[in-house]
């Protein structure tokens, strides 16, 4: 009886730990809900006082003092109190634990413990952030989120595209009507030109005009001309595109101004004029130049040209996403002024904190931090801003390139045609014969 009961335990704990494995594996949820979560979640509580104290996060209570005659006698040694904690709530891949923190700390002190809290609790990251004053949110993943992503779903709208996942599980979505203009900065192989292709991707089935500037011969924009009201290759082309798009935002100033409304987007639906997004790649071949003061002339150019369009046409509906792999002030004065225009930043893997700095620091010094440690494996993951200030990690979703040339050629007959467009690019060509 002895043997045949311990087999069928062999047995029984072989199952368990077959089943257990299949559903960590295809149920992942299930599996941190079910097992992870409340392991995790004991490790939290029984490890905080020590983690605390490690970490200088606890704070020593003065002891007490009584004055005998004139000799001061002391009570009880001091003793390390640590900061009051929630239990810890469950999340679909994580926990979050709110910490009440003491008088004269700050959220600082928390996220510099990061590290340490990530290998007492045996979790994949740590997060910190401060909802309100006086209280620290730690919010902990028990794996990486963004290594599987998958798509999350988002509803449709007009300038809105659908990039991705973010590291909560929600929706990446850059929506050009809340947030106008972009910033996004990476590294070669970082995940940028994937990026761009899924915005491209999003943005070709809507009523939109897509104009691309890509001063590397078009080598990257190129694919999708088919979809595009204007491809300029070179700076001599941005130049002339730029200064068309400024003509045609002083028609649509005229326009609003006839009809007494503030934006095309309290204009009448056959009185608006169609959108436009231009997408600049590699911005530091508009900045640089040879110093020749032809050179010089067609950099300054392009960089007036392109804050003019930052400054005046959110409500004009003209966009701008900029991207680039180095992105600093030593592109020139142009790069800060045309910076503050872009409230969405996006930073993928880059090669120099300044470049990170650059994109993030402005908004959120933590940001610059999380930037910098996405490794080189990590292609297509970014720190991205929300339209409440916020940030998160993220990761874009892999669109092939046949994907994406076979979507813009598809939808290649809605391409508008915008006749100051038109007429630049025009003027280009006789001028080169």
């Amino acid at each position: 009886m002895g043997p045949t009961l311990l087999a069928f335990a062999l047995a029984a704990a072989a199952w368990v730990l077959v089943v257990g494995d299949l559903i960590r594996r295809h149920r992942p949820a299930w599996h941190w809900y079910v097992a992870g979560y409340p392991v995790t979640a004991c490790r939290v509580v029984f490890t905080w006082r020590r983690v605390a104290l490690l970490n200088d996060l606890s704070v020593s209570r003065l002891p007490a003092r009584t004055l005998v005659g004139h000799l001061l006698v002391k009570g009880d040694p001091v003793r390390p109190v640590a900061p009051r904690i929630s239990f810890p709530r469950a999340t679909r891949m994580g926990l979050t634990v709110v910490v009440r923190l003491h008088a004269g700390q700050s959220p600082a002190t928390y996220m510099k413990a990061a590290d340490a809290l990530v290998h007492a609790w045996k979790v994949h990251a740590v997060r910190v952030t401060s909802p309100e004053r006086g209280l620290v949110l730690l919010t902990a993943m028990a794996s990486d989120p963004l290594e599987r992503p998958g798509l999350a779903s988002a509803p449709t709208e007009l300038l809105s595209a659908l990039i991705g996942a973010l590291e909560t599980g929600g929706a990446w979505v850059m929506n050009l009507r809340l947030v106008p203009h972009w910033l996004i900065a990476g590294a070669t192989r970082s995940g940028k030109s994937t990026l761009l292709a899924r915005l491209i991707t999003q943005l070709a089935p809507q009523p939109v005009a897509l104009v691309g500037i890509d001063c590397k011969g078009g080598m990257e924009l190129g694919l999708f001309a088919g979809r595009l009201s204007a491809l300029a290759t070179c700076r001599r082309e941005a130049a002339a595109v730029l200064s068309a798009l400024v003509i045609d935002m002083q028609d649509r100033m005229r326009s609003c101004r006839t009809a007494g409304v503030r934006s095309i987007w309290e204009l009448p639906d056959k009185l608006r004029p169609v959108p436009v997004v231009v997408i600049v790649d590699e911005l530091a071949e508009l900045y640089l130049s040879d110093g020749t003061r032809e050179s010089k002339a067609e950099a300054e150019q392009c960089s007036t040209l392109l804050l003019r369009l930052a400054q005046l046409g959110a409500a004009l509906g003209i966009h701008l996403v900029i991207a680039g792999q180095r992105v600093g002030s030593d592109l020139g004065p142009g790069v800060i002024a045309l910076r503050a225009q872009l409230g969405g930043r996006i930073c993928h893997r880059v090669n120099d904190p300044g470049t990170a700095e650059m994109a993030l620091g402005d908004l959120n010094k933590d940001a610059v931090a999380v930037a910098q440690a996405i490794t080189a494996e990590e292609r297509g993951v970014a720190v991205c801003t929300g339209p409440d200030g916020g940030w998160s990690r993220a990761r874009s979703h892999l669109t092939p390139t046949e994907e994406a040339v076979s979507t813009a050629r598809k939808h290649a007959a809605m391409t508008p045609d915008l006749p100051a467009l038109g007429r630049a690019m025009a003027a280009l060509e006789g001028d080169d014969k």
